[in-house]
């Protein structure tokens, strides 16, 4: 079996684990009348769930990270009892480490150093949620299961040591809305590699590479095909440059190539 049809097993298997454990969720909250919930999940298990939803019909299921724009969520499932009272499961589900440094670390770590931070403590990726940065510090969305492990440790990192810890509610995020950048590519064809190079400003050769090194995701599944047609409103995220939508296909230039409309 070749690498791209074992990645494609592995994912599909994957898929059926996720819609299984969903299933399960949701027939203990009807049977037990409470609510469940899932640790956190990325992009691409949430276009799964939104789908199962669709497709089963789904009622009583919401996915939740701390904002509108989250990209990293819980799925809740719950029963009628509980339709009023959302926020304070919120609350229950998650929690915010608030970290303030010093001032003389103002703006010295960015989301890699809180993340690695996490990870050194022990803490798996998937306890995790969002991690805003802001000048003075950080809010690391995280389970509150874990929250005061967090807050009583994170200190033991020399980085930290002279940080303010504190665990918030996560009704009190502090989260502003980045500004969304529209830009424009122009591109040979509407193939993966072709739209890696001019994304990543480097060379066919070295986007191929990219794609190859399993860096890089298509509408947030791991893509190794190439040369993969890359359709309108489509996301791709390279690993160490960022995600980015192709919104439209603007026009095309007397040479042929193709003018993209890019949002980042």
């Amino acid at each position: 079996m070749d690498k791209i049809n074992e990645e494609s097993k592995h994912q599909k298997d994957k898929e059926e684990l996720l819609k299984s454990k969903i299933k399960d969720k949701i027939k203990i909250a009807q049977n037990k009348n409470r609510y469940m919930d899932t640790d956190f999940l990325d992009l691409r298990e949430q276009e799964i769930i939104k789908n199962e939803i669709i497709k089963n019909r789904y009622q009583n299921i919401i996915l939740y990270g701390g904002h509108e724009s989250s990209e990293r969520k819980v799925l809740i499932v719950y029963t009628e009892q509980y339709e009023y009272i959302l926020e304070n499961i919120y609350n229950e589900i998650l929690s915010i480490i608030r970290i303030q440094n010093p001032k003389e670390y103002y703006n010295k770590y960015d989301h890699r150093t809180y993340l690695g931070a996490l990870i050194k403590l022990g803490i798996k990726r998937e306890k995790i949620g969002d991690i805003i940065v802001k000048e003075n510090g950080a809010d690391i969305i995280c389970k509150s299961n874990i929250s005061k492990f967090i807050a009583s440790n994170i200190n033991t990192l020399t980085r930290f040591q002279k940080s303010k810890i504190t665990i918030e509610n996560i009704s009190d995020l502090e989260y502003n809305e980045p500004e969304k950048q529209i830009f424009k590519i122009i591109v040979q064809s509407m193939r993966l590699d072709s739209i890696i190079a001019e994304l990543a400003n480097t060379s066919r050769n070295k986007a191929q590479e990219l794609i190859q090194q399993e860096r890089v995701f298509v509408n947030f599944k791991e893509e190794l095909r190439t040369s993969l047609k890359i359709e309108e409103n489509s996301y791709i995220t390279i690993r160490g440059k960022g995600r980015f939508k192709i919104n439209k296909i603007l026009n095309t230039t007397k040479s042929g190539r193709i003018v993209i409309e890019i949002e980042k």
